[in-house]
């Protein structure tokens, strides 16, 4: 039997540049989002505590689903093993990121 797969999901989100780990990602119910399910974070066996880490589990704590805007979606990676989620606020200073182009139904194209 195979693992079930895991995802990196990085996305903009109030100034700050967020990565997590779910295990659902799809396009969701909503146009124009992207909805994350079964949010992942690290062992509570572990004898370091990342503070970011726990900061992202309290802020995700009761939350089934969540809906990312697709405009504030960088990157979603199925990756083989979960990372550390974190929270790091974004200076503006390295701007390599673009955000990903919406069409809308209407045929114009985004300014």
């Amino acid at each position: 039997m195979s693992k079930k797969p895991i995802y990196k999901v990085i996305f903009h989100n109030q100034g700050k540049v967020y990565e997590i780990y779910a295990r659902n990602v799809s396009q969701g119910g909503m146009f124009g989002f992207v909805a994350v399910e079964k949010i992942v974070f690290g062992e509570k066996s572990s004898v370091v505590v990342d503070p970011s880490e726990e900061n992202l589990k309290s802020e995700f704590r009761d939350v089934n689903r969540t809906y990312i805007p697709l405009h504030a979606v960088i990157r979603i990676d199925e990756v083989s093993k979960q990372g550390v989620a974190k929270a790091v606020v974004h200076t503006g200073k390295a701007e390599n990121v673009m955000p990903f182009p919406i069409y809308t139904q209407g045929g114009e194209e985004p300014r």
